[in-house]
């Protein structure tokens, strides 16, 4: 079977620089809302790759995101979003990007063609056969993400991935490959957009379902976040209010002294305030 790289075929627009402010918003909208539909077609194979993760996790191990550029940048925004949402810690889940931490914010020139790095970075974390590692690369076939999967194959680590091209070569080295094909971007070969916007909410589902399967979400709130600003302080206050019908005045207190949602309605429920 022939691969053929959707991502970066011709739009499905054409002289765009002619086009009004109003016509350009249209059309963007109009195709960032096939993302979603997109993503509902690849939910079995998220299904497949989160339970493997949750698994994982639950062993001890840890979950490794690797991409390139937009790919890498939204992998390191899941990972690094994990602890204060749901109050785990930073070496929970890792993102690694072509490059180093200076390609966050700026391209790293051929970073992502190198066959060796991907499998280094992970190497400087001890990566091992209780961890799972996600490559994830729209185009499918960056040589930084892939060779890093090819080896922790080779090491009993495993491997899913996020693209959004049909069989593509990084599909082909996953273990449990995901594939959002969200088709031509409004831009051509602009794959920060819908394809990007796929990554993402493929990223949410992962790394949410997760959480909650390890029990850091209680009904459906977040329990154990972080309470690093007074927005999510005076959040968590209500959260207490809510569950042990207590005034704010108690709830503070409660959160004053056990730092945290959950162990402040459980002290409170045992009568260790």
């Amino acid at each position: 079977m022939t691969f053929i790289k959707t991502t970066e075929q011709d739009s499905n627009y054409n002289h765009l620089e002619n086009m009004s402010v109003s016509e350009l918003l249209k059309n963007i909208n109009t195709e960032d809302k096939t993302v979603p539909l997109a993503v509902e077609k690849a939910l079995p194979q998220i299904e497949s790759l989160v339970k493997q993760i949750v698994q994982k996790l639950k062993s001890g191990g840890r979950l490794f995101y690797i991409g390139a550029g937009t790919s890498g940048r939204l992998g390191i925004l899941d990972a690094s979003e994990c602890p204060p949402t749901f109050g785990v810690t930073h070496d929970l889940v890792i993102g690694l990007i072509a490059g180093g931490d200076s390609a966050i914010r700026k391209a790293v020139e051929f970073a992502e063609d190198s066959t060796s790095q991907g499998w280094e970075d992970l190497h400087h974390y001890n990566i091992n056969s209780n961890d799972v590692v996600v490559g994830i690369a729209a185009s499918g076939t960056t040589p930084y993400v892939i060779s890093a999967l090819e080896h922790c194959n080779q090491n009993n680590i495993i491997t899913g991935c996020i693209t959004c091209n049909h069989e593509s070569p990084l599909s082909q080295t996953a273990q449990f490959p995901i594939e959002v094909i969200v088709g031509p971007e409004f831009v051509t070969g602009s794959s920060r957009m819908k394809a990007g916007t796929a990554q993402k909410l493929v990223l949410n589902m992962i790394s949410t379902t997760a959480m909650i399967q390890l029990g850091k979400v209680k009904g459906n709130k977040m329990v154990d976040m972080q309470l690093s600003n007074n927005k999510l302080v005076n959040r968590g206050a209500k959260m207490i209010m809510n569950e042990l019908q207590v005034s704010e005045e108690i709830a503070q207190k409660l959160l004053e002294k056990h730092k945290n949602v959950r162990l402040a309605i459980q002290n409170h429920k045992n009568g260790n305030e």
